[in-house]
């Protein structure tokens, strides 16, 4: 039952990273279609990457500390570039760049959604999977 409980909480975080990420998207779209100014579109961004960030890490971590390898190896580059951007000091948005930025930013973002599904599918079917061995 255990198992159970900690591929379900690593479900809903998950989804809470892909919800960050959607968000970051939506402000780029917004301000692209000149519907946000970008101040704020550079604010609200740089308001919830250092807790996706953190989210991811502690995730990765979680996955570690469980026990669960696989899931922990396919999380660890996402974690890696996370602390490369930090590193480097590339993490947040530049307010007076954005617009040469946006393709980049926006592709960025793609590419975190669609690893952050590829995780979720992968949760999902761990989830199952110790669903149906409780089951029997």
């Amino acid at each position: 039952m255990v198992t159970l409980w900690l591929w379900l909480f690593s479900f809903f975080f998950l989804l809470g990273l892909l919800c960050t990420l959607a968000f970051q998207l939506m402000c780029l779209v917004d301000l692209e279609y000149d519907y946000i100014n970008p101040y704020d579109s550079a604010s609200r961004i740089n308001r919830v990457v250092l807790p996706e960030f953190i989210a991811q890490g502690a995730l990765c971590f979680f996955f570690l500390l469980t026990g669960n390898w696989l899931t922990f190896v396919f999380s660890l580059p996402y974690l890696c570039y996370n602390v490369r951007l930090y590193m480097e000091r590339r993490h947040l948005v530049d307010v007076t760049e954005i617009y040469n930025q946006l393709r980049w930013e926006k592709k960025q973002r793609f590419l975190k959604i669609g690893y952050v599904i590829l995780l979720v599918f992968l949760s999902l079917f761990w989830l199952l999977s110790s669903i149906s061995v409780e089951d029997e």
